[in-house]
């Protein structure tokens, strides 16, 4: 009695141990896959395979010389190998009274050989097994290999679940264990359509606040609960990946958007109704992003990448669950593209130079001066709108080379014209992370100094933004800068803070209106309103005005008439290359 109870508790504690490992009709595996080919080529057996014993069958994690993947438990001699722990060796089945009627004597196999394939907790999960279909004798040599064979399969299973291929936090299988499984899937069914589902707790910017505010504990926790939450939703079937922080993977059999995106939904209202995520509602917000799969054809890192990909656009666009876009991808990663490229262009001899707008004195139409203007020839991409890759450069380190790039081109330029007896402006745009450089004022001197220069050929402009948003010291440096006689300007006037109080503390001389208030005053009340009123209160201030993007000549003659300073725009010239704007200036001077 005592016995059949002790062997009824390990056999339920081995048949948990064996599902623990997650194995149990899963794709087949190279890394098995390479044992049983060994172990058929040493032994010089037709077949060999890794087998698992499961409840009622023996499961074949990796099979040669066989097609089928499993066979009943029942009288299978690889079961013997688990219920024993021990080499088992049939010479001859037919002579064997437990085995001359089983199904693989049945199958016309005659010698079998198998050794246990046994956890580090003394539970056996199947054999590691060569068969043939002769009668054959074996050494004990050889059932010393075909142990050490079985150790290896076992030191594999150890290695994929303890070491890199398991999550220690949850449990679940990992990032690198699901790129194994995609290939292994791959060779398998090369081509078969699937869906990867990407399911995003949280986001890094939510798992700093939460590390901050609730501690690390918490996210923990919160990762355990969700992965147990979604298993629970998924059942038990479905191979659940964690693949970073509060992040999860599953795989799905291929399947239309709108059925992905039901799916991602309900995935997403059964986290919302995790206990953990109630008591945290407005930092923790789940999405689910969803990107197809064709088996070989993906890489597992592009698979992750465009999961992610669908997630964080579920995120930007509050919907909760979202499908791979690939041209929103193609965005992001053309965004990418040039900003790992800019570096090698502030050092290349042909990508980046600068283009000159004129600015007209609307009371003499004289040209003043001119801006200087940023223009990009990517390699590749071909010429690169600046309003595309300005605002991502403006928010890295690369900000500062290139302010230190336009600074001493646009120099170099005004100096050759200077030479030239051009009394011609240069009015340069200055990024708002230039200003906290503490030798910034001082560099830029020296460098007009050194040109021989009049300080009064050169002009910065900075957005209100920019100005606003800066510390003592970067007032002190634009203090510098005007105590020297350089001229400041306030680029796009009227699309940042707009406001009397810090217009009226901003160190500047100059207001630059911007092009989208211009361009709707010939045929907006509106808009003639707000430029009246801009104009009126720059003057009284003391500014002088430039109205930039003037296209058309009613729009000119009306900013005349409201006595603007300057005008820049279209209708005057489009950026020009110097030496065009020499010829445009020629020509106007004649």
């Amino acid at each position: 009695m005592y016995d059949d109870v002790h062997d009824l508790d390990y056999e339920q504690a081995r048949l948990y141990a064996l599902r623990q490992l997650k194995l149990l009709d899963t794709p087949p595996s190279e890394s098995f896959d390479r044992i049983t080919r060994l172990a058929s080529k040493y032994f010089n057996m037709p077949i060999a395979a890794v087998s698992l014993t499961d409840a009622d069958r023996q499961w074949f994690k990796s099979r040669v010389g066989v097609e089928h993947w499993e066979i009943p438990r029942f009288k299978a001699c690889c079961a013997e190998v688990a219920d024993e722990s021990t080499v088992l060796v049939v010479p001859d089945m037919l002579e064997s009274s437990t085995y001359r009627d089983s199904v693989l004597a049945d199958s016309g196999i005659r010698f079998y050989a198998g050794a246990p394939l046994q956890t580090q907790d003394g539970y056996t999960l199947g054999a590691m097994c060569v068969l043939d279909t002769q009668p054959r004798e074996i050494s004990e040599d050889d059932i010393a290999l075909l142990k050490d064979m079985a150790a290896m399969v076992m030191a594999q299973i150890e290695l994929q679940h303890a070491v890199g291929r398991i999550d220690p936090l949850t449990g679940l299988p990992n990032r690198s264990q699901l790129a194994e499984d995609l290939d292994d899937m791959a060779r398998d069914a090369f081509g078969r359509h699937h869906c990867a589902l990407f399911t995003e707790v949280l986001d890094s910017s939510q798992v700093s606040t939460l590390n901050r505010v609730m501690g690390p504990t918490y996210v923990d926790e919160l990762s355990r609960l969700a992965a147990r939450g979604l298993q629970e939703v998924l059942g038990e079937e479905q191979k659940l990946y964690c693949v970073g922080l509060c992040q999860f993977v599953h795989l799905v059999e291929g399947c239309g958007d709108d059925e992905l995106i039901d799916g991602a939904l309900r995935l997403r209202e059964t986290l919302l109704s995790l206990t953990l995520i109630r008591e945290a509602p407005i930092l923790v917000h789940p999405v689910v992003g969803a990107t197809p799969v064709y088996l070989g054809e993906n890489q597992p890192g592009d698979v992750l990448r465009t999961a992610h990909s669908a997630c964080q656009d579920a995120r930007l666009s509050e919907v909760g669950a979202g499908v791979y876009s690939q041209a929103l991808d193609a965005s992001h990663r053309r965004r990418f593209m040039l900003l790992a490229d800019f570096r090698a262009a502030l050092n290349a001899p042909d990508q980046l130079r600068l283009v000159y707008q004129p600015r007209i004195d609307m009371q003499t139409n004289a040209c003043l001066g001119v801006e200087a203007l940023l223009r990009w020839r990517h390699p590749q991409l071909g010429e690169v709108s600046p309003s595309e890759f300005i605002p991502l450069i403006e928010n890295t380190p690369l900000a500062r080379s290139l302010t230190a790039w336009v600074v001493y081109s646009a120099i170099a330029q005004a100096q050759a014209w200077h030479r030239q007896k051009l009394n011609i402006g240069m009015s340069l745009n200055v990024s708002a992370c230039n200003l906290e450089e503490p030798d910034f004022a001082e560099r830029l001197l020296a460098q007009v100094h050194e040109a021989g220069l009049p300080v009064s050929a050169i002009e910065l402009e900075l957005t209100e933004t920019a100005l606003i948003g800066q510390g003592r010291a970067a007032w002190q440096q634009l203090d510098s800068l005007i105590e020297a006689g350089i001229r400041i300007a306030i680029d796009d006037f009227g699309t940042g803070y707009s406001s009397l109080a810090y217009l009226q503390d901003i160190p500047a001389q100059v207001v630059k209106i911007d092009r989208s208030f211009i361009k709707g005053l010939d045929d907006t009340p509106r808009s003639r309103t707000l430029v009246e009123s801009m104009l009126n209160m720059a003057h009284n201030l003391g500014y002088r005005v430039v109205a930039e993007g003037v296209e058309t000549q009613q729009t000119y003659d009306y900013l005349e008439s409201l006595g603007c300073n300057e005008a820049q725009g279209f209708l005057m010239s489009r950026p020009l290359e110097a030496v065009d704007f020499e010829t445009w200036l020629a020509a106007r001077t004649a």
